[in-house]
């Protein structure tokens, strides 16, 4: 007999139409990049080691309610996971309108950073907001049609941008019939009409071979790794209802593996209180949706839902020691921000993921104490950003993604 191998072994999802109803067998689904996936189906156990008998032996064990535990850990690619990060986040990607028209001017602001200033019209109403990638098009020269970082909105008609891979922008004054873009699509937390997302998950072992079919499950929470030297990467959490087994494929022609590049934490841009920083070594947040189980019911092994609560954001960061701004922030309990935008490549129109957390409170400020280069280690909660809204400058929300590789629907 063959023994299964974890490279032949796929993982495909498919989302469902409606809790108790799998998505469709056959074509559809999507097979996803991992490093480690697992779902297991595990089982409540009870035995009778209550019961004195005059044997003065365990007499029974059963078994229980049923849950299924879905893990997979990945390297962070554009466009991959974004059907997961739109369900943790319980709103769809939509798509930016592109802003056409615009007569532009592009001046020097600071160290990588650039003034784009219109004539006439409004940034705020056309979607521009701190943290959003947005692209120039045309009108501009073409050595400045690239990825920019939304780092300021000072008025209506001016912002501040960073290119992504830190090439300069040509200094332009007055160009007509400038198009700028905002790639893919964003998603955050909305404040109301909150989605609602299962999906069928099935891991195929073709030597065995084994189908384990897992229905009803929900994406549960992700850790965002972004470390200063590696690979981003993704922990991810999902909770199911039940897994069932067949000897065949369930998803017979689901869709290849995604092939965008995968982003590393120091390509790209960390804005930490609106500055950009170049002295943090880590970042790491957890999105969690606080994701359980219904408790066992009488009558069935099967629990009637998986639940999930508010998103909650944390994380924590670590950087040298080398101002008091960023301490200062923890002692005099001053909520700041974080913006992390990270790219595929180093080209002009790469592939990129943003994350913006306009509101977040530091609740520890830890030193270390080495020969070399002096670091402190910052814990956060990300907040519901109040402050923020449509016309505004950044989003009301705890969290929103920017994702170039998204298609919205």
């Amino acid at each position: 007999m063959a023994i299964a191998k974890g490279a032949n072994k796929l993982l495909i999802m498919k989302r469902q139409t409606a809790k108790g109803t799998l998505a469709v067998a056959g074509s559809g689904g999507q097979v996803i990049r991992r490093d480690t996936s697992t779902f297991d189906r595990s089982k409540e156990s009870y035995t009778t080691e209550s019961e004195q008998t005059s044997r003065k032996q365990l007499m029974s064990s059963r078994h229980g309610a049923v849950t299924v535990n879905g893990s997979l850990s990945a390297l962070f690619s554009p466009g991959t996971y974004a059907d997961f990060f739109a369900a943790l986040l319980m709103r769809e990607f939509t798509a930016i309108a592109n802003i056409t028209g615009v007569t532009a001017t592009v001046a020097a602001a600071g160290t990588n950073t650039f003034t784009l200033t219109r004539t006439t019209g409004s940034w705020f109403t056309d979607g521009a907001k701190i943290g959003r990638v947005i692209r120039p098009t045309a009108g501009l020269a073409i050595g400045s049609r690239r990825n920019l970082l939304i780092v300021a909105i000072t008025s209506a008609t001016a912002m501040t941008v960073m290119p992504l891979n830190r090439k300069a922008l040509a200094i332009e004054t007055a160009v007509p019939a400038c198009t700028f873009t905002f790639p893919g699509g964003v998603t955050y937390v909305p404040e109301t009409a909150h989605t609602d997302i299962y999906y069928t998950a099935e891991e195929w072992f073709p030597e065995v071979p084994r189908s384990q079919i897992n229905q009803d499950v929900k994406a549960a929470s992700v850790n965002v790794r972004l470390p200063g030297s590696g690979n981003a990467g993704l922990d991810w959490t999902f909770l199911g209802l039940d897994q069932t087994k067949a000897a065949v494929r369930y998803f017979s022609a689901p869709t290849n593996e995604t092939t965008t590049g995968v982003m590393v934490a120091a390509g790209g841009a960390l804005i930490v209180n609106g500055l950009r920083r170049g002295t943090v070594t880590d970042l790491s947040f957890n999105l969690d949706a606080r994701g359980a189980v219904a408790d066992p019911v009488v009558g069935d092994v099967i629990r009637p839902d998986v639940f999930t609560g508010k998103l909650m954001a944390s994380g924590s960061f670590t950087a040298y020691y080398d101002s008091a701004d960023i301490p200062d922030l923890y002692d005099d309990e001053v909520e700041t921000s974080i913006v992390s935008a990270l790219a595929a490549s180093n080209a002009d129109t790469a592939d990129f993921n943003t994350f913006s957390m306009h509101k977040i409170k530091l609740n520890s400020s830890t030193p270390d104490d080495v020969e070399t280069g002096l670091k402190r280690t910052y814990n956060f909660v990300a907040l519901f950003n109040d402050l923020g809204g449509p016309t505004l400058a950044t989003t009301a929300s705890t969290i929103e993604l920017q994702d170039s590789a998204v298609v919205p629907s």
